[in-house]
């Protein structure tokens, strides 16, 4: 492969190292690398899942962040704590400023809330290489935050993430450049480059190819008649190419729709549901009131118990164009009326609004007031904006059924 006509950054991909159990453990004064401490999404909750385990509790029981809080060995050593999201937002966000201070906003791309790309051209008079700004990033954050990172470089955002994945968590920082992709990518098997999901995996195991070597000495036309457009973009990662922009603002900011679901705390009955999904709608309408939009589509998904199982997805078009809460809820409830099956538990419900249209595009009926209906929704938006949103709520709200109270104090689905 001849790289010489394609572009080369210096690009740093940094992963905190096992970020909501670091943090907690800095609040409690412990060393984030040798107490072993679990992070639980509601202790309360035998099912709750672990969102994140420090390294010595999955280097000494196993735990990953897909365990369960009833998987956790009785080992007193073990620290059990909350989840408390508003907190590792906020350190998230002290972290990206510590790197403003190297790079400019338009080189910081932030993947999650633990991990970033950072772009570092042109800082050799300033720090140095792109090596000696890794090491001052990694000490920084050490000594500001008391977290260790990994960090993944490379001459595209690709290699920089996939030399972190695979190598810089275990030696601290790692580089991969174009020439290096033969040695230190091509024998790994597929399922653990980035990007590469169980089904994919699934699909290239069956064409013969098992790791990202022989993917990258697959045909390329046989690639993309298989899988189009992702079968020409998994040949190039292969090759360590990828084009993606290394400077600029990388927030999506078209909008297609606004949907809002739940995963609930027990099971649901056909009855129950009902407030349910009337909390959903208020909020997807809230969303697209506050950006001034109107939709057509209504989309109802409802998932049965796993005693059960199944569900179904339905949508309906509606004549005029609406971001009116009961317009909504009341197409959502003959999606319900038709495709319930009358008897099955839920524990899993979402409404989506899509076919968007500007909110001052719409046209007007004049045998339905439709006005008034819509200045309550703006009037119910203001008076959350200003005092909380659960300054104003309808009264289903406050039955053991309603999930806005609940979800108001979270943040991502946990605690906040």
């Amino acid at each position: 492969m001849d790289y010489s006509n394609y572009p080369r950054n210096d690009v740093l991909c940094i992963d905190m190292r096992s970020f909501y159990a670091s943090v907690e453990a800095i609040k409690l004064g412990l060393d984030p690398m040798t107490v072993q401490l679990a992070v639980v999404g509601d202790p309360n909750r035998p099912g709750s899942i672990v969102l994140a385990a420090s390294p010595a509790l999955k280097k000494n029981h196993g735990i990953s962040n897909v365990s369960r809080f009833f998987e956790l060995p009785k080992d007193p050593k073990i620290v059990i704590v909350p989840a408390h999201m508003a907190d590792y937002l906020q350190v998230s966000m002290e972290i990206t400023k510590l790197i403003n201070q190297y790079v400019p906003k338009e080189a910081i791309h932030q993947y999650s809330v633990d991990e970033v790309w950072v772009t570092v051209n042109g800082l050799e008079k300033l720090f140095g290489d792109r090596w000696q700004v890794a090491r001052l990033i990694k000490q920084d954050i050490l000594e500001n935050f008391g977290i260790t990172c990994s960090i993944g470089i490379g001459d595209n955002k690709f290699l920089a993430k996939v030399v972190m994945d695979l190598h810089a968590k275990q030696v601290g920082i790692a580089e991969c450049k174009y020439e290096d992709v033969t040695e230190k990518l091509w024998p790994f098997p597929i399922e653990k480059i980035w990007g590469i999901g169980s089904r994919m995996k699934r699909n290239l195991n069956r064409m013969g190819i098992v790791n990202l070597g022989q993917l990258a000495n697959a045909e390329l036309k046989y690639l993309k008649k298989r899988f189009g457009i992702m079968g020409e973009q998994l040949y190039w990662h292969a090759w360590g190419v990828d084009l993606s922009p290394v400077f600029g603002n990388f927030t999506k900011t078209e909008q297609k729709g606004f949907g809002h679901g739940i995963s609930l705390l027990r099971d649901y009955s056909g009855e129950e549901v009902a407030i349910c999904i009337l909390d959903l709608c208020e909020e997807v309408c809230r969303r697209a009131r506050t950006a001034g939009k109107v939709g057509r589509t209504i989309h109802l998904g409802v998932s049965y118990s796993k005693v059960t199982g199944g569900g179904f997805s339905r949508s309906r078009s509606v004549t005029l164009p609406t971001n009116t809460t009961m317009d909504i809820y009341d197409i959502c409830m003959q999606l319900y009326n038709e495709f319930y099956d009358g008897h099955s538990d839920i524990r899993h419900v979402y409404v989506t609004l899509d076919k968007l249209y500007d909110d001052a595009e719409t046209q007007l009926d004049l045998f339905d007031d439709k006005p008034k209906k819509k200045d309550i929704g703006y009037v119910m938006d203001s008076i959350r904006d200003k005092y909380g949103s659960t300054a104003i709520l309808r009264a289903t709200s406050y039955t053991d059924a309603g999930i806005t109270i609940g979800r108001s104090k979270k943040i991502g689905g946990h605690q906040a």
